[in-house]
C-alpha cells in the first residue's frame, strides 16, 4: 500500500485519484477544479471506469471523456450528488473525436457512439442509473436539468 500512495494520489477515504493522463488509455480527463482535485473514486467507480475504458477501446478509438467524480475527502460541494465517490460525468461522444463538450443538439454530436457507451455502462452490474437529456440515445436514459452535454452515471 505504501508504494501505491507513492504512485497515486488518494485521499482519507482511501479512495485513489484516476489516473490523468494514461498513454493508451481509451477515456481522457475533464473538470472543474483541474488537475484531478474532483476525480476521487469510491472503488466501485474505479472499477466501473476501468472496465468500461476498456470495452470501449475494443470497439472504438475515440476516447470518452471522463468529468467530476467527487472531491478529495469528500467535502460538501456546489453539486447535491459527486460527494461519495459514487458518480461520474461522462461526455457525449464527439464524431471528430475532439475532446471538447458538445451537446446533443450539436451537429458534432455522435448520438449513435453516445447510446454504445451508455450501453456498456449499463452493462456492469453495478451501474444503476444515467441522466442525459438525449432520450433517443438509450432507452435507459432519465431526463435531467442541465445533462445535455454529459450523462451522469451512479453506481451501488
Amino acid at each position: 500500500m505504501e508504494q501505491l500512495s507513492q504512485l497515486q494520489p488518494h485521499d482519507s477515504r482511501t479512495y485513489f485519484m484516476l489516473p490523468q493522463a494514461p498513454e493508451e488509455a481509451g477515456y481522457y480527463v475533464y473538470g472543474t477544479p483541474a488537475g484531478g482535485k474532483f476525480q476521487y473514486a469510491h472503488p466501485s467507480m474505479m472499477t466501473v471506469l476501468l472496465w468500461v475504458e476498456r470495452e470501449w477501446s475494443a470497439i472504438d478509438s475515440r476516447k470518452f471523456g471522463v468529468g467530476n467524480i467527487s472531491k478529495a475527502d469528500g467535502p460538501k460541494n456546489e453539486h447535491a450528488s459527486h460527494r461519495d465517490g459514487l458518480q461520474v460525468d461522462v461526455r457525449a461522444v464527439r464524431k471528430d473525436g475532439l475532446h471538447l463538450p458538445v451537446t446533443w443538439h450539436d451537429h458534432e454530436y455522435d448520438q449513435e457512439a453516445t447510446g454504445k457507451l451508455i450501453d456498456i455502462f449499463f452493462s456492469h452490474p453495478l451501474v444503476t442509473k444515467v441522466l442525459f437529456n438525449d432520450t433517443r440515445a438509450h432507452p435507459r436514459v432519465m431526463m435531467w436539468p442541465h445533462h445535455d452535454n454529459h450523462f451522469h452515471v451512479e453506481v451501488r
